[in-house]
This record gives structure tokens, sequence and C-alpha cells, in this order.
């Protein structure tokens, strides 16, 4: 369901003191300072895409501080990435400060203190997601909170892209409740983000993790593919199949096993979507990999514990109910 808050038409003197509270109970507490000017304009909106909160916001000059004060109030383990939209921003955590403008972003960790000023009326697309959902070591995340990643370069371009094209359709209800776009955004921050840790000095293990977001991520982008093959993986990436399958072991799974586990997710995601029911379970699979019905339908079986025909099923009685 979608959000909208606006200090329009709330008295001059009650207006900052509602938008700190609608970013905090939207995001994490905050603490939050404004001007000397008595009104202040600002607009919220958005939604939650599964674990995924995507949001807008549009307001004057403030500054949002996460402080040890909020932190003990409630520290959830979740990440923020912050893209601007108009204006500038000033991001802070770890000792490090990302200067932001149009088209830039920057992620930050809701667990540690961080700061977000904005020195004019400004525009802000904010992401929050768990931290789990990213594959990069949480240590080697914390070396890139508040670092700039500019809107027209390389992997962050096409982040940025992305994640401004989400803002400029946040109310379309096609995007509404649109879980398998929210995981693909998060999915394609990590690639970002394993971009820059080849460019570090890292661990061995940390780069191994940075190899194999990028692997995943292009699995994810090759799923519909029913050639789809560990070779065929390995030989994009320049690696040999061997370190392939190490990778996915060390990750406690199968390169196979992965695949046909992210292959009968999206097929789940097509049979619970009532604008897909018209589409035969077989087409389903074959839109994702799997060509094979008898295949697919004992895979599925063994994956979700029902058949596809009674999944899709019981999708529509929990919608009605």
């Amino acid at each position: 369901m979608s959000y909208v808050l606006t200090t329009s038409g709330v008295p001059a003197t009650q207006q900052f003191e509602l938008w700190q509270s609608a970013v905090s109970q939207t995001f994490v507490p905050l603490e939050a300072t404004a001007g000397e000017h008595s009104a202040f304009r600002g607009r919220l909106r958005g939604q939650n895409l599964g674990n995924v909160a995507v949001y807008e916001a549009s307001a004057d000059a403030h500054t949002v501080r996460r402080t040890a004060r909020t932190i003990s109030r409630a520290a959830p383990d979740y990440y923020k990435l912050s893209l601007q939209l108009h204006g500038t921003a000033k991001l802070s955590q770890d000792g490090r400060q990302a200067a932001l403008r149009p088209g830039d972003f920057a992620i930050y960790d809701t667990t540690r203190p961080y700061s977000l000023a904005f020195d004019d009326v400004s525009s802000t697309l904010v992401l929050m997601f768990p931290r789990s959902m990213l594959c990069l070591p949480s240590g080697q995340v914390e070396q890139l909170t508040a670092i700039r990643f500019a809107g027209g370069q390389g992997v962050s371009g096409i982040v940025s892209t992305t994640l401004v094209q989400l803002a400029r359709n946040i109310d379309d209800p096609q995007v509404h409740g649109s879980v398998r776009l929210a995981r693909n955004v998060v999915d394609l921050l990590g690639t970002a983000l394993a971009d820059q840790v080849d460019y570090v000095d890292v661990p061995a293990e940390t780069s191994r993790a940075a190899m194999l977001v990028k692997i995943k991520s292009y699995v994810e982008a090759h799923l519909e593919d029913p050639e789809l093959s560990p070779g065929g993986i390995a030989a994009a990436h320049h690696i040999s199949t061997r370190y392939l399958h190490k990778l996915f072991s060390e990750a406690g799974t199968t390169v196979s096993g992965w695949i046909r586990h992210r292959r009968l997710e999206r097929c789940g995601q097509d049979l619970a979507d009532p604008g897909k029911h018209q589409l035969a379970i077989g087409v389903i699979g074959a839109r994702w990999g799997l060509v094979d019905a008898s295949y697919l339908s004992r895979a599925f079986k063994t994956e979700y514990g029902v058949s596809p025909s009674e999944y899709r099923r019981r999708s529509v009685e929990h919608r009605a109910g």
C-alpha cells in the first residue's frame, strides 16, 4: 500500500515536528534539526516492496542524525541507500563524508551513527532493506559506507538510472507490491558494491564474496536461458569451472542447485501473480529456463511441498480471503 505524507495544511509551528515523526516512523528513529524558519515544507511518499522500503523524500533544508540514543531505541539490521534526485546532500558515517549531487548515491548502516544534511530544498530516493539481502560480508560493506557512487559511471551509473526510473514510477500500480523488482534492485546494488571491492586491498575471502555477487547477478539476468550452465558461467567470468563450484560450495550450495532454486522462486512469483493466471504452467516454466514440464512439476513440489497448480490455487484463495 502506498504512503503519502505532506506538511502542507499543517500549522507552520507543527510542520517540522510532523516531518521528524514521519521519517522516524517510516525508517528508523532519528533526530532532526531545521533552519530558523517556522514553516517547513516536506513530502514523503512510497511503499514497502516486501522487505524493501522505497520512498521519495522532498523537503526544505534540514539535517537528520542517527545517534547512539536513537540507536538504543531501535537498532534493526538494515542498510539504507540515498540517491539524490534534486539538490545536494552530505552523508557522514564511519569517519567519511559523501557529497551527493543529482544522480549520485551512497549506502549507510542503521546500526551505527550517521548524519545526512540537506543545505537547501532537495529530493531524495531512499531504499532501506535488511543487511542480509546483500551478499557481501558486512565487514566489507562497512568500508563502503558514505562513499559517493557517481551516477554517470560504470555499474553505479546503471544503478542510478534504475533508481531514478523507480522514483518516477513509484505511484504506478504495476510497481505496487513488486517484490521481485525490489530484489533485483538490491542485487544490482550488490554488483556496484562488488565492483568497488575489486579496487581496494581486501582479504581473499572478501574478493571471493565479491566475485560470487557478480556471478549471481549474471545468473539472475540469464535465468530464462535453458542453456545456462556452470561452464558458460565460468567462461563469462574468466574463471575455471572448478573454481566456480568452489565459490558456491563455500556458500553452502551448488551452482546447479542455486540456479534451480532461483528459477523455481521466479516461477512461484509468476504463479501467484494475478496478472499471469492466464499463462499455462508450462509456459511459465519455460519463461524461466525450465522447459521440461514434468521436471518443473517434480522440482517445484520438492521445493515448495505442493504442485505448481496447487500453489497457484492456494495463492488465489489467500488473496480472496
